[in-house]
């Protein structure tokens, strides 16, 4: 199990990240599970959603803002992972021919 002190900054994390970069959205619905489940539902639902919403104008923006979500964990979480996948869309879609 994870250190709840850990559990409750990455919730402070995501919580922040989702009112700055979603606000008026609301949080989804997050079903059962553990406290560290369920942040790390919030984290993915956060992570897509920005990536759905970005345009080429802010895909770089919406890249920064995941990677700092996830920077420090590693390579297997889940999570990071997303951002990964997340990072390879958004690099393509914020590239514009010179």
């Amino acid at each position: 199990m994870t250190d709840p002190i850990a559990l409750r900054n990455r919730f402070a994390m995501v919580k922040g990240a989702w009112d700055e970069h979603l606000r008026g959205v609301p949080f989804p619905q997050l079903g059962e599970g553990t406290a560290e489940e369920k942040i790390e539902r919030l984290e993915i639902a956060l992570v897509d959603e920005m990536r759905r919403r970005a345009t080429p104008e802010t895909a770089e923006q919406a890249a920064d803002a995941m990677w700092t979500l996830v920077h420090a964990r590693d390579d297997g979480d889940p999570v990071k992972q997303r951002v990964t996948q997340h990072h390879e869309d958004l690099a393509r879609l914020g590239h514009r021919p010179i």
